[in-house]
């Protein structure tokens, strides 16, 4: 039996008395997994009737992030991964020195807090690039409800795949690319999130600042500022402030060689 939720501020429910529950669980929210556009590239992906709607009851907690606001800082205890809905964030590890880095970015559809299942404790700051909001899945009830539900058991694993993969991109991109190889292999990836979300491949808003990107790529702020001009006028791309155009992408990824 799955554990006890909390559906809204003051009342406690489980998951397994379907009767009545749902209906006051969907009449206290905006949006549910089952109506949201993102449904097919967030966590609900692959559910279908009383599977989705059970997930929809632990997602019933929203919480809206300001842009330059933290979601979480390292070192808070883990509770919850946060599925992004609407807007972007960081992920920013801070050194004993007091120098951050930037990690990750992450964008609507994506979840948040996965670095935090090992040691029950967040690594990472997650800074809201731009007004944002998350939906809170309690973990503990999550992993309960995956044991009886394989599919999405193995959407978890996926995603937890995924998260891997992306650590271990940033690592070539640090570890054995030029800083032209790096910059052009981002903008490759950002491209392929945005399509992603059904928006275009070729045109994006860089919801970052190039500070952060230079951070992420291991490249200083004046490197990524001299890349982004001269793959402009050699035609690669198209940049006015934040507004990135590819031209050639075909060309950006012969520029990235392997990718």
């Amino acid at each position: 039996m799955l554990s006890p939720v909390t559906i809204g501020a003051f009342q406690t429910v489980k998951p397994t008395v379907r009767s009545g529950v749902r209906a006051a669980a969907r009449a206290c929210r905006p949006v549910s997994c089952s109506s949201c556009c993102l449904q097919a590239v967030c966590l609900p992906s692959g559910l279908s009737g009383e599977d989705l709607n059970d997930l929809s009851d632990l997602t019933t907690g929203k919480r809206r992030i300001a842009r330059g606001a933290a979601l979480y800082r390292g070192h808070d205890e883990f509770d919850s991964l946060f599925a992004v809905r609407s807007g972007a964030f960081k992920s920013v590890g801070v050194s004993r020195a007091g120098e951050e880095k930037v990690t990750g970015f992450h964008f609507p559809g994506e979840v948040l807090g996965l670095d935090a299942i090992n040691s029950e404790r967040h690594t990472y700051d997650a800074v809201a690039l731009e007004d944002s909001e998350v939906c809170v899945i309690p973990y503990a009830a999550l992993t309960q409800l995956a044991l009886r539900i394989p599919v999405l058991q193995s959407r978890l694993l996926r995603i937890l795949s995924s998260d891997i993969s992306r650590d271990q991109g940033l690592m070539l991109l640090l570890g054995s690319m030029t800083a032209e190889q790096r910059l052009c292999a981002f903008l490759l990836s950002l491209s392929r999130r945005h399509q992603k979300l059904g928006y275009s491949a070729d045109r994006f808003h860089l919801r970052m600042t190039r500070e952060d990107i230079g951070s992420y790529l291991g490249l200083t702020l004046e490197t990524v500022s001299r890349l982004l001009s001269r793959l402009q006028r050699d035609g690669l791309i198209g940049a006015r402030q934040r507004e990135i155009e590819l031209k050639n992408p075909e060309a950006l990824k012969d520029v990235v060689g392997h990718w």
